[in-house]
């Protein structure tokens, strides 16, 4: 069974310990958790996560017997300033270590664009930016190995890692167990590819499969602005999830799959279709 969860930052706005409850009503059994936007009313820089509070929210989530499926520390990797990059890489090694204090096994990021604005740009699909971003990757996945936690960067189609022929790069070239795939399929697609999605879908399975150690669950719609394509909650949209849940079902039993672009009003609905189309695949 796939086991669904809720990204924190989409649900109700009440404290944590109100808001917890509320997310298990909804029939999801874990969530993505990312401090800085869920949390903003405690600090969350690297000094702020100490096992004091780490204990409090393992114990907080395991009394409304929620798992913490991701913790979410999104720093651009790209970025042109080495001092930044260095700041960023202690935010990354601060979440590690909080995450294994957490129990949850993954910290979640992107994969940045070589600009401080971390803007969409041409230069997001050169040579330079993928090595760039491998090499101050890197120190980050061996930090992950020392605290027995995942890395898991996701492809997004308008940032450095933009499809999974580049994810497979930076896998095989950092080389480390503790480096893996959070796979959104919906960040796959832009205006030159949504029209032969499956196709991207299976190719992208096919690459990266293997190393997939969480789902994003999302839909979209095509809008006259933008990029053109426009995130909604999972069933609310255009996507057909068909090729994704049968790989998932057959291949990653138990997978985390958390939901995102959610609202307090389709949270539930868009769990229970989920789970509908798990179900039929």
């Amino acid at each position: 069974m796939l086991q669904l969860g809720l990204r924190l930052h989409d649900a109700e706005k009440v404290p944590m310990e109100e808001l917890l409850p509320i997310v298990r009503s909804k029939g999801y059994s874990c969530a993505h958790l990312a401090l800085s936007k869920a949390m903003k009313e405690y600090a969350y820089g690297p000094s702020a996560l100490t096992p004091g509070y780490a204990h409090y929210l393992k114990h907080l989530f395991e009394k409304n017997e929620l798992d913490i499926a991701l913790l979410g520390c999104y720093q651009n990797l790209g970025h042109p300033d080495p001092d930044a990059i260095r700041e960023f890489q202690q935010r990354y090694y601060a979440h590690l270590r909080f995450a294994s204090l957490l129990g949850c096994a993954m910290v979640g990021t992107e994969t940045g664009a070589p600009n401080a604005e971390y803007v969409n740009c041409p230069e997001c699909r050169s040579e330079e930016a993928l090595y760039t971003f491998i090499k101050n990757l890197t120190p980050v996945v061996r930090c992950a190995e020392q605290f027995g936690v995942i890395i898991a960067i996701e492809p997004v189609a308008r940032h450095i890692i933009y499809n999974a022929e580049r994810a497979r790069i930076v896998l095989d070239e950092i080389d480390s167990p503790n480096l893996q795939i959070l796979y959104d399929p919906v960040n796959l697609l832009d205006l030159d590819n949504v029209d032969h999605k499956d196709e991207v879908f299976k190719k992208s399975l096919e690459l990266l499969g293997p190393d997939i150690a969480m789902i994003h669950l999302k839909d979209y719609i095509h809008v006259d602005t933008g990029y053109g394509l426009e995130s909604v909650g999972a069933g609310t949209g255009e996507m057909d999830y068909s090729v994704v849940m049968k790989y998932v079902k057959k291949e990653k039993p138990f997978c985390y799959a958390t939901l995102e672009n959610t609202n307090v009003e389709n949270a539930a609905w868009c769990c229970a279709r989920m789970k509908e189309l798990y179900e039929q695949a």
